[in-house]
Protein backbone atom coordinates (compact mmCIF):
# COMPACT_ATOMS: atom_id res chain seq x y z
CA UNK A 1 0.00 0.00 0.00
CA UNK A 2 1.49 3.33 -1.03
CA UNK A 3 2.29 5.75 1.76
CA UNK A 4 0.23 8.90 1.37
CA UNK A 5 2.12 12.15 1.09
CA UNK A 6 1.39 14.81 3.66
CA UNK A 7 -0.30 17.90 2.33
CA UNK A 8 2.08 20.79 1.97
CA UNK A 9 5.15 18.64 2.38
CA UNK A 10 8.08 19.05 0.03
CA UNK A 11 10.31 16.43 -1.41
CA UNK A 12 13.75 16.49 0.15
CA UNK A 13 16.32 18.28 -1.96
CA UNK A 14 19.99 17.42 -2.11
CA UNK A 15 22.29 19.96 -0.57
CA UNK A 16 24.91 21.40 -2.92
CA UNK A 17 28.40 20.25 -2.06
CA UNK A 18 30.30 22.67 0.08
CA UNK A 19 32.88 24.70 -1.79
CA UNK A 20 36.38 23.44 -1.15
CA UNK A 21 38.71 26.04 0.33
CA UNK A 22 41.57 27.07 -1.97
CA UNK A 23 44.75 25.09 -1.43
CA UNK A 24 47.81 26.96 -0.16
CA UNK A 25 49.77 26.03 -3.27
CA UNK A 26 47.01 27.47 -5.44
CA UNK A 27 47.07 30.73 -3.49
CA UNK A 28 50.86 30.98 -3.63
CA UNK A 29 50.70 30.46 -7.40
CA UNK A 30 48.07 33.19 -7.68
CA UNK A 31 50.35 35.60 -5.82
CA UNK A 32 53.00 35.48 -8.57
CA UNK A 33 50.42 36.23 -11.32
CA UNK A 34 51.07 33.50 -13.95
CA UNK A 35 48.66 35.32 -16.25
CA UNK A 36 51.06 38.29 -16.34
CA UNK A 37 54.07 36.24 -17.46
CA UNK A 38 53.08 36.79 -21.07
CA UNK A 39 54.58 40.27 -20.71
CA UNK A 40 58.04 38.72 -20.38
CA UNK A 41 57.38 36.17 -23.11
CA UNK A 42 56.41 38.96 -25.52
CA UNK A 43 58.75 41.85 -24.64
CA UNK A 44 62.06 40.19 -23.73
CA UNK A 45 62.42 38.16 -26.98
CA UNK A 46 62.01 41.40 -28.98
CA UNK A 47 65.72 41.78 -28.28
CA UNK A 48 66.32 39.07 -30.87
CA UNK A 49 65.15 41.46 -33.61
CA UNK A 50 68.18 42.73 -35.43
CA UNK A 51 70.59 40.38 -33.64
CA UNK A 52 73.84 39.88 -35.58
CA UNK A 53 73.24 36.13 -35.54
CA UNK A 54 70.38 33.89 -34.48
CA UNK A 55 72.06 30.82 -33.03
CA UNK A 56 71.62 28.61 -29.98
CA UNK A 57 73.53 31.11 -27.84
CA UNK A 58 71.20 33.99 -28.72
CA UNK A 59 68.07 31.94 -28.11
CA UNK A 60 69.51 30.49 -24.90
CA UNK A 61 70.36 33.97 -23.64
CA UNK A 62 66.86 35.22 -24.44
CA UNK A 63 65.33 32.23 -22.63
CA UNK A 64 67.49 32.94 -19.57
CA UNK A 65 66.46 36.60 -19.67
CA UNK A 66 62.77 35.58 -19.77
CA UNK A 67 63.27 33.28 -16.78
CA UNK A 68 65.12 35.94 -14.76
CA UNK A 69 62.55 38.65 -15.48
CA UNK A 70 59.70 36.24 -14.68
CA UNK A 71 61.23 35.61 -11.26
CA UNK A 72 61.93 39.32 -10.72
CA UNK A 73 58.39 40.38 -11.67
CA UNK A 74 56.89 37.61 -9.51
CA UNK A 75 58.92 38.89 -6.57
CA UNK A 76 57.68 42.44 -7.16
CA UNK A 77 54.05 41.30 -7.40
CA UNK A 78 54.42 39.51 -4.09
CA UNK A 79 56.04 42.49 -2.36
CA UNK A 80 53.27 44.76 -3.65
CA UNK A 81 50.55 42.43 -2.36
CA UNK A 82 52.16 42.33 1.07
CA UNK A 83 52.38 46.12 1.27
CA UNK A 84 48.93 46.77 -0.24
CA UNK A 85 46.96 44.15 1.70
CA UNK A 86 44.96 46.67 3.74
CA UNK A 87 44.13 48.84 0.72
CA UNK A 88 43.27 45.80 -1.40
CA UNK A 89 40.62 44.76 1.13
CA UNK A 90 38.64 47.86 0.19
CA UNK A 91 38.75 47.11 -3.54
CA UNK A 92 35.81 45.19 -5.08
CA UNK A 93 38.11 42.82 -7.00
CA UNK A 94 41.49 42.94 -5.27
CA UNK A 95 39.97 42.00 -1.92
CA UNK A 96 39.88 38.42 -3.21
CA UNK A 97 43.67 38.26 -3.50
CA UNK A 98 45.13 35.61 -1.17
CA UNK A 99 46.90 37.96 1.25
CA UNK A 100 44.11 40.55 1.35
CA UNK A 101 41.54 37.78 1.87
CA UNK A 102 43.58 36.30 4.72
CA UNK A 103 44.14 32.93 3.06
CA UNK A 104 47.92 33.49 3.04
CA UNK A 105 49.54 34.97 6.13
CA UNK A 106 52.07 37.77 5.94
CA UNK A 107 54.77 35.55 7.44
CA UNK A 108 54.19 32.88 4.79
CA UNK A 109 54.28 35.52 2.06
CA UNK A 110 57.59 36.93 3.36
CA UNK A 111 59.16 33.45 3.37
CA UNK A 112 57.88 32.89 -0.17
CA UNK A 113 59.41 36.23 -1.24
CA UNK A 114 62.76 35.18 0.25
CA UNK A 115 62.60 31.93 -1.74
CA UNK A 116 61.90 33.82 -4.97
CA UNK A 117 64.78 36.23 -4.28
CA UNK A 118 67.11 33.28 -3.72
CA UNK A 119 65.97 31.64 -6.96
CA UNK A 120 66.51 34.91 -8.82
CA UNK A 121 70.05 35.28 -7.47
CA UNK A 122 70.81 31.63 -8.21
CA UNK A 123 69.58 31.89 -11.81
CA UNK A 124 71.72 34.95 -12.47
CA UNK A 125 74.67 33.29 -10.76
CA UNK A 126 74.36 30.17 -12.92
CA UNK A 127 74.43 32.22 -16.14
CA UNK A 128 77.56 34.04 -14.92
CA UNK A 129 79.35 30.84 -13.86
CA UNK A 130 78.46 29.07 -17.11
CA UNK A 131 79.83 31.96 -19.15
CA UNK A 132 76.46 32.63 -20.81
CA UNK A 133 76.50 36.25 -19.61
CA UNK A 134 78.65 38.50 -17.46
CA UNK A 135 77.30 39.91 -14.23
CA UNK A 136 77.23 43.43 -15.71
CA UNK A 137 74.88 42.17 -18.44
CA UNK A 138 72.12 41.79 -15.87
CA UNK A 139 71.93 45.50 -15.00
CA UNK A 140 68.38 45.84 -16.46
CA UNK A 141 67.08 43.27 -13.96
CA UNK A 142 68.89 45.00 -11.10
CA UNK A 143 67.49 48.36 -12.22
CA UNK A 144 64.01 46.83 -12.51
CA UNK A 145 64.09 45.45 -8.95
CA UNK A 146 65.49 48.71 -7.51
CA UNK A 147 63.01 50.88 -9.40
CA UNK A 148 60.06 48.75 -8.36
CA UNK A 149 61.26 48.62 -4.76
CA UNK A 150 61.12 52.44 -4.74
CA UNK A 151 57.74 52.20 -6.45
CA UNK A 152 56.40 49.92 -3.71
CA UNK A 153 57.81 52.16 -0.98
CA UNK A 154 55.92 55.23 -2.08
CA UNK A 155 56.47 56.30 -5.68
CA UNK A 156 53.30 54.45 -6.71
CA UNK A 157 51.35 57.12 -4.86
CA UNK A 158 52.82 59.95 -6.97
CA UNK A 159 50.62 60.77 -9.99
CA UNK A 160 52.33 60.32 -13.39
CA UNK A 161 55.39 58.74 -11.77
CA UNK A 162 53.23 55.72 -10.94
CA UNK A 163 52.55 55.01 -14.63
CA UNK A 164 55.92 56.10 -16.03
CA UNK A 165 57.83 53.78 -13.69
CA UNK A 166 55.75 50.77 -14.68
CA UNK A 167 56.23 51.56 -18.38
CA UNK A 168 59.99 51.94 -17.85
CA UNK A 169 60.02 48.38 -16.53
CA UNK A 170 59.07 47.11 -19.99
CA UNK A 171 61.90 49.03 -21.63
CA UNK A 172 64.24 47.33 -19.15
CA UNK A 173 62.82 43.98 -20.27
CA UNK A 174 63.61 44.91 -23.86
CA UNK A 175 67.12 46.03 -22.90
CA UNK A 176 67.73 42.71 -21.16
CA UNK A 177 66.61 40.82 -24.24
CA UNK A 178 68.96 42.87 -26.42
CA UNK A 179 71.91 42.26 -24.11
CA UNK A 180 71.15 38.54 -24.06
CA UNK A 181 71.08 38.34 -27.86
CA UNK A 182 74.13 40.55 -28.38
CA UNK A 183 72.70 43.62 -30.11
CA UNK A 184 72.12 47.25 -29.07
CA UNK A 185 68.71 48.51 -28.04
CA UNK A 186 66.91 50.04 -31.08
CA UNK A 187 65.95 53.56 -30.09
CA UNK A 188 62.62 53.77 -31.88
CA UNK A 189 61.63 50.30 -30.73
CA UNK A 190 62.40 51.25 -27.12
CA UNK A 191 60.20 54.34 -27.47
CA UNK A 192 57.44 52.27 -29.09
CA UNK A 193 57.51 49.73 -26.25
CA UNK A 194 57.50 52.51 -23.65
CA UNK A 195 54.59 54.43 -25.19
CA UNK A 196 52.54 51.27 -25.83
CA UNK A 197 52.97 50.10 -22.23
CA UNK A 198 52.19 53.60 -21.02
CA UNK A 199 48.97 53.43 -23.04
CA UNK A 200 47.96 50.13 -21.43
CA UNK A 201 48.78 51.31 -17.91
CA UNK A 202 46.85 54.55 -18.40
CA UNK A 203 43.94 52.45 -19.64
CA UNK A 204 44.10 50.39 -16.47
CA UNK A 205 44.09 53.57 -14.35
CA UNK A 206 41.07 54.85 -16.27
CA UNK A 207 39.21 51.61 -15.63
CA UNK A 208 40.08 51.79 -11.93
CA UNK A 209 38.74 55.33 -11.68
CA UNK A 210 35.51 54.39 -13.42
CA UNK A 211 34.96 51.26 -11.31
CA UNK A 212 36.37 51.90 -7.86
CA UNK A 213 37.11 55.60 -7.54
CA UNK A 214 40.27 56.88 -5.87
CA UNK A 215 40.04 55.24 -2.44
CA UNK A 216 42.12 52.15 -3.23
CA UNK A 217 44.88 53.98 -5.15
CA UNK A 218 45.92 57.40 -3.80
CA UNK A 219 47.72 58.33 -7.05
CA UNK A 220 44.36 58.46 -8.81
CA UNK A 221 43.65 61.73 -7.01
CA UNK A 222 46.04 63.33 -9.49
CA UNK A 223 43.95 62.26 -12.48
CA UNK A 224 40.56 62.92 -13.99
CA UNK A 225 38.85 60.90 -16.70
CA UNK A 226 39.32 63.80 -19.13
CA UNK A 227 43.01 64.10 -18.33
CA UNK A 228 43.49 60.34 -18.73
CA UNK A 229 41.69 60.41 -22.09
CA UNK A 230 44.11 63.09 -23.33
CA UNK A 231 47.11 61.10 -22.11
CA UNK A 232 45.74 57.98 -23.79
CA UNK A 233 45.42 59.80 -27.12
CA UNK A 234 48.96 61.17 -26.78
CA UNK A 235 50.40 57.74 -25.97
CA UNK A 236 48.52 56.10 -28.85
CA UNK A 237 49.85 58.62 -31.39
CA UNK A 238 53.41 58.27 -30.05
CA UNK A 239 53.14 54.48 -30.27
CA UNK A 240 52.01 54.57 -33.89
CA UNK A 241 54.68 57.09 -34.97
CA UNK A 242 57.54 55.31 -33.20
CA UNK A 243 56.43 51.96 -34.66
CA UNK A 244 56.51 53.31 -38.21
CA UNK A 245 59.90 54.95 -37.67
CA UNK A 246 61.33 51.77 -36.19
CA UNK A 247 60.17 49.52 -39.02
CA UNK A 248 61.21 52.08 -41.63
CA UNK A 249 64.79 52.18 -40.38
CA UNK A 250 65.10 48.59 -39.16
CA UNK A 251 68.07 46.57 -40.40
CA UNK A 252 65.77 43.53 -40.45
CA UNK A 253 64.01 44.79 -43.58
CA UNK A 254 66.92 46.71 -45.09
CA UNK A 255 66.01 49.01 -47.98
CA UNK A 256 62.43 47.68 -47.97
CA UNK A 257 61.77 49.12 -44.51
CA UNK A 258 59.66 52.10 -45.70
CA UNK A 259 57.40 49.83 -47.77
CA UNK A 260 56.96 47.38 -44.88
CA UNK A 261 56.19 50.28 -42.54
CA UNK A 262 53.44 51.59 -44.83
CA UNK A 263 51.99 48.11 -45.42
CA UNK A 264 51.80 47.19 -41.73
CA UNK A 265 50.84 50.59 -40.28
CA UNK A 266 47.07 49.94 -40.73
CA UNK A 267 47.34 46.85 -38.52
CA UNK A 268 49.11 48.87 -35.84
CA UNK A 269 46.49 51.61 -36.01
CA UNK A 270 43.64 49.10 -35.88
CA UNK A 271 45.13 47.40 -32.83
CA UNK A 272 45.45 50.72 -31.01
CA UNK A 273 41.93 51.80 -32.01
CA UNK A 274 40.46 48.48 -30.94
CA UNK A 275 42.05 48.73 -27.50
CA UNK A 276 40.68 52.25 -27.04
CA UNK A 277 37.27 50.97 -28.10
CA UNK A 278 37.39 48.15 -25.54
CA UNK A 279 38.44 50.65 -22.90
CA UNK A 280 36.10 53.57 -23.55
CA UNK A 281 33.07 51.96 -25.20
CA UNK A 282 32.98 48.48 -23.65
CA UNK A 283 34.34 49.61 -20.24
CA UNK A 284 37.17 47.08 -20.35
CA UNK A 285 40.87 47.60 -19.75
CA UNK A 286 41.07 46.58 -16.10
CA UNK A 287 43.32 43.71 -17.12
CA UNK A 288 45.38 44.74 -20.20
CA UNK A 289 46.60 41.18 -20.83
CA UNK A 290 43.03 39.89 -20.88
CA UNK A 291 41.92 42.77 -23.09
CA UNK A 292 44.67 42.09 -25.63
CA UNK A 293 44.75 38.29 -25.64
CA UNK A 294 41.08 37.65 -24.88
CA UNK A 295 39.57 39.75 -27.66
CA UNK A 296 39.09 37.85 -30.91
CA UNK A 297 39.38 40.87 -33.17
CA UNK A 298 42.64 41.90 -31.50
CA UNK A 299 44.09 38.40 -31.73
CA UNK A 300 43.05 38.02 -35.39
CA UNK A 301 44.55 41.41 -36.25
CA UNK A 302 47.77 40.48 -34.43
CA UNK A 303 48.02 37.18 -36.33
CA UNK A 304 47.59 38.88 -39.71
CA UNK A 305 50.04 41.58 -38.68
CA UNK A 306 52.62 39.03 -37.57
CA UNK A 307 52.17 36.98 -40.74
CA UNK A 308 52.72 40.06 -42.89
CA UNK A 309 55.86 41.03 -40.96
CA UNK A 310 57.20 37.47 -41.14
CA UNK A 311 56.49 37.27 -44.86
CA UNK A 312 58.19 40.61 -45.43
CA UNK A 313 61.24 39.43 -43.50
CA UNK A 314 61.47 36.25 -45.55
CA UNK A 315 61.20 38.14 -48.85
CA UNK A 316 63.76 40.74 -47.76
CA UNK A 317 66.13 38.06 -46.47
CA UNK A 318 66.12 35.89 -49.59
CA UNK A 319 66.05 38.76 -52.06
CA UNK A 320 69.22 40.31 -50.65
Amino acid sequence: MATPMLTGSKAPTARPPAARPPHLLTDLTALVRPGQWTKNLVVVPLGLLGAPRLDAGAFGGAAAAVAVFTLASALIYLINDIGDRDRDRRHPEKRHRPIAAGRVGVGTAVVFAAVLAALLAATVGLTVLSGTAALVDWWPVAAYVALNAAYSKGLKHVPLLDVFIVAAGFVLRLAQGCLASGNPVPNWLALCVFSLCLLLILGKRRHEMAVGGVLHRPALRGYTLGFLDQLLAFAAVLTAVSYVLHVQGSTVFGPHGPLVAVATAPFALFGLARYLQLLMVDSGGGNPSRALFGDRMTVFNALLWSALLAGAWVLCHFSS
